[in-house]
C-alpha cells in the first residue's frame, strides 16, 4: 500500500532532476570552497542551488545527504507537503529548500514544534547556512523585542508557529514603525506540517491587556457547586459537551446567592460563572485534559500528550478549572486581537511543509490549502510488521491482556514502547506494572523527555508514554535490540485521526530497522463510546476512523468557509492600520497619528467582544432525518438560516465599526490635545493559545448524532 502511494504523489519528472542535481554534485566535489560559494551566489536554478547546498552540508557537517533527502528537497522548494518517515533525515532534507528560498532575498521562517527544536536546528544546520553567505537567526520564548527583530531579519528564521504568530499580533499594536520585530513575510517552512495545518489550524492565538480587576465571584460561585451532583442539580448532554442545570440547582444558586430569578439579565455575569464553574467539574478532568503543576493550571495538547505554554480556556472557563483546583488565579483582560494559525500560514505568499504522516489527508491539503502531497519512500525498504488491531469487550479485559503482553515481551529482552491517551491512563499502567522496571513518560515530567527516549530503544527497556512519545521522537535501537525484533510499540487506544496512530507506529521500523506495532482497544474506550460504537455494531475501530474523518474535513470545509468573512475584515482594519503607521496615510500631526492608532485598537477589541457575544447567540438546531452528510443535514434542519443570520450580523458590526471609527478619531484627537495626554502610554498586554473554536461544538455534536446512527 505504502508503495502504490508513493506511485500516486511521486511525479515522474523528480527522476530526471535527481539526476541532474548528482551529476552536478559529482562535478562541484573537487572545486574550491570559494569557487562553491560563488557557485552558490551566482545560482538561479533549483536544481544547482540544491547541489551546491548539499556539496555544502558534506563539507560542513559530513553528512552526504541520499537521494530521498533530494527528493524531500525538491518537493519542499516546489511548495509541497512532503512526507518522509522517521529517522529519514528530514531536518537536512529540509536545508537545500531552505536555501533556494532564503536566496531569494525576502527571508523564509521555519517553524519547528517547541522552542528546544528550533534552537537546535538553527545551531545544527547553522554552519551550512554561514558558509554559503546566508544569516540565520532563531526565535525563543524568553527573548526581549530587539533580540526577536534582529532573528528576523535574517535570511532564515527558526521558530513556532506560536512565537512567530504571537510577534505578529504584538506587531498590530505597535505605535511605532520601529515597534515593530517582523519585516513582510515572504516563505515559511512547516515542520509537523500535519499538526499545525490541521490538528492546530483553527486554534486561535490571542494578545490580551487591560486586567479585569475582581476574580472573585468564580470562587464565590464554586463554593457552591463543587457540591452539585450530576442529575441532581445538573445534567450532561449524550456527547459529553454540554451541561444544564435543574429546578434543584437553579434554586440552589437562586437561594446562594439571594438573586431572584437567575435568568433575568442582571444576573447573566452570575449565570455564566455557573455554567463554567459546572462545565469545569463535571466535563474537564484532571490529569486528562491538565495537570496542576507548579501552583497553576497546564493545558495538555490531546494531539501531543504535552503541556501548551501559555494556553487558556476561553471566558471564564480557564479562572473556573483555577477555583475547582484551588490556584491563584492568571490575570484576564479583554482580547485585542486574534488569528488562528490557518489565517497565520495564509499570510505567506509561498510555503510547504513535512511530516511523517500527510498521505491520508492528501485530500484535505489540496482542497483547504492548494498543497499537493509528496510521499518520499524510505532510503532503506520499511520491515516494520504493523499487526491487527486486539479488540476487547471492556476496559478491564484490554487492560488485562495488555499487562501480559508487555511482560510476555518484557521476558524476551525486547524493548517496548506503549502509548497511552492521557497521562492518567499512564500512571494507571504504570501502578499495574509490578515487577517489570520501566519509565513513565508523561506531561507531568517532560523535562526529562530526551533522557528517557535516549534509552527507550535499549535491550528490556520498557516505556509508558502519552502521546508525547508519537510526534517528533527518534528511538534508536540500543546494541542487539534489532536481533530481538526491534522497537515493539503498543497503542492502548485509536484516536480520532488515523494519521495520531501512524505517527506512533512510525517509532519503530526507523531507516530499515526490523519492529512491529499492534493497538489494544476495547468498546468502552472514549471513542467508541463517544460515537456510540459497541460489539453489536458490527463496526470496526478502522471503519470509525474513516468514517470520522471524512466527516472532520467536511466540517473543516464548512467551517473555514463561514470563517472566512471574519478575517477578512480583520485584513482590513489590518491594512488601514499598518497605512497609518509607515506613515502611508497621511495625518495632520503626530499626535492625530497616535490618535488614530489608538481608536482603531480600541473599537476593534470592542468588535472582538461583540463578535463573541453574536457567536455565543447562535443556537444549535437540533437535527432530524437522516442525511448522510452532516452538513447537509445541519443546513438542511435550520442550520443555514442560523449561519445567515450571523453573516448578516457581522457584516452590520463591521460596517458599524468602520463608522465608529472615523467618528471617534475626531473626538479621541480633541480630547487628547484639550486633556495632554501622552497616548504612548499604554497598559501591559499579554499572549496565550485558547480552545476557543466557534461553531466546533455545533458540527462535532451533528457529527456525533449521525455517526451513531449509521452504525446502529
Amino acid at each position: 500500500m505504502h508503495r502504490l502511494l508513493e506511485n500516486l504523489f511521486r511525479p515522474a519528472s523528480a527522476e530526471k532532476e535527481i539526476q541532474t542535481i548528482n551529476a552536478r554534485r559529482q562535478a562541484l566535489a573537487g572545486v574550491e570552497d570559494i569557487a562553491l560559494k560563488a557557485a552558490a551566489k551566482q545560482s538561479r536554478s533549483l536544481t544547482e542551488t540544491i547541489a551546491v547546498a548539499a556539496v555544502a552540508a558534506e563539507r560542513v557537517l559530513g553528512l552526504r545527504m541520499f537521494d530521498v533527502q533530494l527528493l524531500g528537497a525538491l518537493a519542499l522548494a516546489k511548495g509541497r507537503i512532503a512526507e518522509m518517515q522517521t529517522g529519514e533525515g528530514k531536518t537536512l532534507a529540509a536545508v537545500p529548500a531552505i536555501v533556494w528560498y532564503a536566496s531569494q532575498g525576502n527571508g523564509i521562517h521555519v517553524m519547528t514544534a517547541n522552542d528546544y527544536l528550533a534552537r537546535r536546528d538553527a545551531e545544527w544546520m547553522g554552519g551550512i547556512y554561514k558558509y554559503l553567505g546566508l544569516s540565520v537567526g532563531c526565535i525563543q520564548q524568553d527573548m526581549t523585542s530587539e533580540q526577536r527583530k534582529r532573528a528576523y531579519a535574517c535570511d532564515i528564521t527558526y521558530g513556532t508557529a506560536n512565537e512567530v504568530g504571537f510577534d505578529y499580533l504584538r506587531d498590530q499594536l505597535a505605535l511605532f514603525r520601529g515597534d515593530q520585530v517582523h519585516r513582510n513575510f515572504y516563505a515559511v517552512l512547516i515542520d509537523e506540517a500535519d499538526s499545525i495545518l490541521i490538528d492546530e489550524a483553527r486554534v486561535p492565538l490571542v494578545i490580551a491587556g487591560d486586567e479585569k480587576p475582581s476574580l472573585s465571584l468564580a470562587y464565590r460561585v464554586d463554593e457552591v457547586t463543587r457540591h452539585f451532583r450530576r442529575h441532581s442539580h445538573f445534567t450532561v448532554d449524550d456527547g459529553g459537551r454540554n451541561i444544564g442545570l435543574t429546578d434543584a440547582g437553579i434554586g440552589a444558586i437562586e437561594a446562594a446567592f439571594n438573586c431572584g430569578n437567575l435568568f433575568e439579565p442582571e444576573n447573566l455575569e452570575l449565570h455564566t460563572a455557573v455554567q463554567d464553574s459546572i462545565h469545569a467539574h463535571a466535563l474537564l478532568r484532571r490529569d486528562v485534559d491538565y495537570l496542576v503543576k507548579n501552583g497553576a493550571i497546564e493545558s495538555v495538547d490531546e494531539f501531543k500528550g504535552r503541556i501548551i505554554q501559555d494556553r487558556r480556556w476561553p471566558g471564564g472557563l480557564h479562572t473556573a478549572i483555577e477555583a475547582k483546583e484551588g490556584v491563584v488565579p492568571k490575570k484576564q483582560g479583554r482580547v485585542l486581537g486574534s488569528i488562528t494559525l490557518q489565517n497565520l500560514v495564509a499570510l505567506y505568499p509561498m510555503a510547504c511543509g513535512m511530516t511523517g504522516t500527510a498521505a491520508t489527508q492528501a485530500s484535505e491539503f489540496r482542497k483547504i490549502y492548494d498543497f499537493e502531497v509528496e510521499v518520499i519512500p524510505t532510503n532503506r525498504p520499511m520491515i516494520r510488521v504493523d499487526h491487527p488491531d486486539m479488540v476487547f469487550p471492556t476496559m478491564a479485559e484490554k487492560e488485562q491482556a495488555l499487562v501480559e503482553e508487555i511482560r510476555k515481551f518484557h521476558k524476551s529482552g525486547q524493548p517496548i514502547l506503549v502509548g497511552t491517551a492521557s497521562v492518567e491512563e499512564s500512571e494507571r499502567l504504570s501502578r499495574r506494572l509490578d515487577g517489570i522496571p520501566h519509565q513513565v513518560l508523561n506531561a507531568r515530567n517532560d523535562e526529562v523527555e530526551a533522557a528517557i527516549v535516549r534509552r527507550a530503544g535499549e535491550r528490556n527497556a520498557v516505556t509508558i508514554s502519552t502521546n508525547m512519545a508519537g510526534r517528533g521522537t527518534d528511538i534508536q535501537l540500543g546494541p542487539g535490540a534489532a536481533d530481538l525484533g526491534g522497537l515493539y510499540v503498543i497503542g492502548t487506544n485509536r484516536h480520532e485521526s488515523v494519521r495520531i496512530d501512524n505517527q506512533l507506529r512510525g517509532r519503530a521500523g526507523r531507516q530499515g530497522d526490523p519492529g512491529c506495532s499492534r493497538f489494544f482497544v476495547s468498546y468502552q474506550d472514549e471513542l467508541l463510546v463517544k460515537y456510540g460504537i459497541n460489539d453489536e455494531t458490527n463496526s470496526t475501530p478502522a471503519e470509525i476512523q474513516r468514517r470520522i474523518e471524512g466527516q472532520l474535513l467536511d466540517v473543516r470545509q464548512f467551517l473555514n468557509k463561514y470563517e472566512r468573512g471574519a478575517e477578512g475584515q480583520r485584513l482590513a482594519i489590518q491594512m488601514r492600520r499598518q497605512d497609518l503607521l509607515d506613515g502611508s496615510t497621511p495625518c495632520g500631526s503626530e499626535l492625530e497619528r497616535l490618535a488614530s492608532l489608538i481608536t482603531i485598537d480600541d473599537l476593534w477589541a470592542e468588535y472582538l467582544s461583540a463578535l463573541a457575544e453574536i457567536r455565543s447567540g447562535v443556537h444549535w438546531v437540533s437535527l432530524s432525518g437522516g442525511a448522510r452528510d452532516p452538513i447537509q443535514s445541519f443546513l438542511r434542519f435550520g442550520g443555514f438560516d442560523a449561519f445567515r443570520e450571523y453573516l448578516r450580523k457581522i457584516h452590520a458590526l463591521f460596517k458599524d465599526l468602520v463608522a465608529a471609527i472615523d467618528e471617534e478619531i475626531p473626538l479621541r484627537l480633541a480630547h487628547m490635545e484639550l486633556n495632554g495626554i501622552d497616548p504612548t502610554q499604554r497598559g501591559s498586554t499579554w499572549t496565550y493559545v485558547t480552545t476557543d473554536q466557534p461553531f466546533t461544538t455545533w458540527v462535532a455534536k451533528a457529527l456525533r448524532e449521525l455517526l451513531k446512527r449509521k452504525t446502529q
